[in-house]
């Protein structure tokens, strides 16, 4: 960006011709329109500029994604502790330094995004030894470009994203589309219900004009989450949220805040959206919709927790959950409490159930490995045979009330099971029956969630009584055993919690943040 003299401010169509005369860089040039003008000191200044002659080159045939580019900028910034221009400005000064740098759009259908072409990394760059480690997510921006009404966010992300987890590699791009053959993509946000106002009045000051444009943002605001999610865009979360609450450093706002959310503040004024973040229905209403869009997000990432996941992404979904709640209330940080914790539960439950099925899914590919050798299994049937299960039933009996007969039945089938040498599926789906067959009883029954609880505490008593009979018989296989019975336990936790979901007519998530629900009830009074 430039100062232009003729309008005596920042002039986004006035560009300098070229920025490499020499090292110092004069402050005053000819641009591109023609007119003399001063240059800004974060865009002309010779570090940056260096640093782009330091990493990049241009070379023939090759290319690089334009918004990777911008993430290495990003994280120079971040990590030489500058401000950052937005993208377009950074591509200008791109186009000055690499003169006749061509753009051409890449990719297959649907899946496609501009490159620079006749452009690359530097060999000796250190950028490249970075993106070898970064195991990270690409960053797109083609998801937001179909959303005419999000336009202004766009703007926002280019200038605020600076997390360096978002910075990759050209080949850490092809490893996203590649990882996203593991997700659910073709999956839909679901409707959403209308506010029921349970005949509650209004807030003062609000009309239900006021309602119905927070519905239609909030829509879009979980529309766009979404869209990131599918695109492995992990960083833009935080930045989503930002924008939506209308997040601001500064407490009374600058120029370049008020132009962020100037489309959002026409729509629906800030002191409108903080009457509304106070009133009930809004604060059901929210959470429903919270727990349906987390549900399908879970869905999306890991639609089946046994399949095989790759480890960067196992490794990079876990960072995500880990960053939730801590990028959520920083981004309401001027948001009223009610609103806040509403939202953080639901967001704690999607956070915690993550970390829960890339667990499971990280046991499963262990325990696929023992169940298809043969000599660990034959030890595990000899080890188990030794094992003196009317002992653990006596001592178990006692806690858990198991009926012998049921107990015996899942020993010869666990046996039996076990025996066959059957896939690891193939035990999922004896699990499914296990649970099917003990909640039998209590189907259409408002007992079956307390029912599936206890059977839950039940099954992982039982499973380590038999644990601590292999311990104390220095069981050669006691360590494939006690994988196993990880995986079981936590599969056997998925199980429950889906089935009760189903019970309630609810959804695993929603399921999940009861606990913490139910200690928020004092805003739904």
């Amino acid at each position: 960006m430039v100062f232009c003299q003729k309008t005596k401010r920042k002039n986004p169509l006035c560009f300098p011709r070229c920025l490499l005369s020499s090292s110092a860089f004069d402050s005053s040039v000819v641009c591109v329109c023609g007119c003399v003008c001063v240059l800004s000191r974060q865009l002309s200044s010779g570090p940056q500029v260096q640093w782009l002659l330091d990493n990049y080159e241009t070379a023939e045939g090759v290319s690089l994604p334009r918004s990777t580019l911008y993430c290495h900028y990003l994280l120079h910034c971040q990590e030489q502790k500058l401000e950052p221009v937005n993208a377009a400005s950074f591509g200008k000064l791109i186009r000055s330094v690499f003169m006749g740098l061509r753009t051409r759009r890449l990719g297959t259908r649907g899946n496609s995004k501009y490159h620079y072409y006749g452009l690359r990394i530097k060999a000796s760059s250190s950028l490249l030894r970075l993106m070898e480690d970064q195991q990270h997510l690409a960053m797109r921006q083609q998801p937001f470009s179909q959303k005419q009404r999000w336009t202004q966010t766009l703007s926002f992300l280019s200038f605020s994203v600076s997390h360096s987890g978002s910075c990759v590699s050209q080949s850490v791009c092809t490893q996203v589309q590649q990882y996203q053959q593991f997700l659910d993509a073709s999956r839909a946000l679901p409707e959403f219900p209308d506010v029921d106002l349970q005949d509650r009045a209004l807030p003062e000051g609000i009309e239900l004009e006021h309602l119905k444009s927070f519905q239609l943002l909030y829509r879009e605001h979980c529309e766009a989450i979404l869209d990131v999610m599918v695109n492995l865009q992990f960083p833009l979360v935080e930045t989503l949220w930002k924008t939506f609450w209308r997040f601001s450093e500064s407490q009374a706002g600058d120029s370049t805040t008020l132009a962020v959310h100037d489309e959002s503040e026409k729509r629906l004024p800030k002191s409108c959206l903080v009457l509304l973040c106070k009133y009930d229905p809004v604060l059901r209403w929210s959470r429903d919709c919270d727990n349906t869009l987390y549900q399908g997000l879970v869905e999306m990432l890991i639609p089946d927790v046994l399949r095989p996941i790759p480890s960067a992404l196992t490794q990079a979904i876990r960072n995500f959950a880990k960053s939730l709640e801590s990028w959520l209330t920083n981004a309401m940080m001027n948001i009223p409490e009610e609103m806040v914790r509403v939202k953080v539960t639901s967001a704690s439950a999607f956070a915690q159930t993550l970390r829960r099925y890339t667990s499971l899914n990280h046991l499963a590919q262990a325990a696929r490995a023992v169940l298809q050798n043969t000599a660990q299994i034959n030890q595990m049937l000899s080890d188990l045979n030794r094992v003196d299960f009317a002992n653990v039933q006596e001592q178990a009996s006692w806690v858990c009330r198991c009926e012998d007969r049921v107990v015996q039945r899942l020993e010869q089938d666990f046996k039996l099971t076990l025996q066959q040498q059957n896939s690891l599926e193939q035990w999922a789906a004896w699990l499914d029956g296990v649970v099917s067959q003990v909640l039998k009883p209590y189907q259409s029954s408002t007992a079956f969630p307390k029912a599936a609880k206890l059977f839950l505490l039940k099954w992982s008593f039982y499973s380590s009584m038999v644990i601590r009979d292999l311990t104390l018989r220095s069981a050669a296989s006691f360590g494939s055993f006690h994988l196993i019975r990880l995986l079981y336990d936590e599969y056997m936790y998925y199980l429950i919690e889906h089935r009760v979901a189903q019970a309630k007519g609810e959804t695993p998530i929603a399921v999940m943040g009861e606990v913490q629900t139910h200690s928020d009830t004092e805003f739904f009074t």
